[in-house]
């Protein structure tokens, strides 16, 4: 699929939905949870148009036909696919108490997040087992990025990957492009920080009690960066996506 001069301002406002493949040819039918929320509740009918994604980039802009009993028949005017963004953008983002954790994942998968790794950091107040209630959470996690891409009609759903471990993160540091430590006490401000220009970035959010010393220096000497976004001290439910908006002015990611 090969894109078009002019698709953002031809496709600017329209609802997203999501699909397993997109449409091969020039009709398509949306059924499912996906018709129905179109149909029932967002009350779309014929001859409005909507985007189909398929979470991987590749969209399809959709003339609808005709509506009936939850699904939607529709013509496809054109199909594309967007380039994944450079550098990847991977958020560890530690685990924090009730509805906070989410609130992070939502607010970075807006701001344009491209995976999220759910950490075990020492200090968290938040514990997530290996049983039901951890599947439950890293669930509700899951849910609420593809809900926030959704919302945020984005052509790629951000991956939340299995929980990992301070051991775990230090690895993906040293197999990653870079990585970011936020912290309240860095000296070194983000924008004197040398960014990688593809492959993955880690940006490193700590719990509410804040990451440990001994956790920082696992980190540093897996190769992050120590650094502070700011003058103030961030919440852990904030500081990633405040993280992503600057990035995105400091390197390419929203300048494709």
């Amino acid at each position: 699929m090969a894109g078009e001069e002019g698709v953002a301002d031809s496709t600017a406002g329209l609802p997203v939905f999501l699909v397993d493949a997109l449409p091969t040819g020039p009709a398509a039918v949306l059924d499912g949870p996906e018709g129905r929320h179109a149909a029932t509740v967002r009350r779309l009918r014929a001859g409005q148009r909507l985007l189909l994604s398929d979470g991987t980039g590749g969209l399809a802009h959709c003339d609808i036909a005709h509506v009936e009993s939850g699904a939607l028949d529709l013509r496809v005017l054109r199909a594309w696919r967007e380039p994944e963004p450079a550098p990847r953008v991977v958020l560890a983002q530690a685990l924090v108490k009730g509805d906070r954790g989410e609130l992070a994942v939502e607010l970075a998968t807006e701001a344009g997040v491209d995976a999220v790794l759910p950490w075990r950091a020492s200090r968290c107040v938040a514990r997530w087992d290996d049983g039901p209630r951890g599947a439950k959470a890293l669930a509700k996690w899951r849910s609420t990025a593809r809900e926030a891409a959704k919302q945020a009609r984005r052509s790629r759903l951000p991956e939340v990957g299995e929980p990992v471990s301070t051991k775990q993160l230090a690895a993906l540091v040293r197999a990653g492009a870079g990585a970011l430590v936020l912290h309240e006490s860095a000296t070194v401000p983000l924008p004197e920080v040398p960014l990688p220009t593809e492959g993955d970035l880690i940006i490193v959010v700590g719990p509410e009690g804040g990451i440990t010393d001994d956790e920082v220096a696992a980190l540093t000497e897996a190769g992050a960066h120590a650094v502070r976004l700011g003058p103030t001290v961030l919440r852990a439910s904030t500081a990633g996506a405040v993280a992503l908006g600057a990035l995105g002015v400091l390197t390419q990611r929203w300048r494709a």
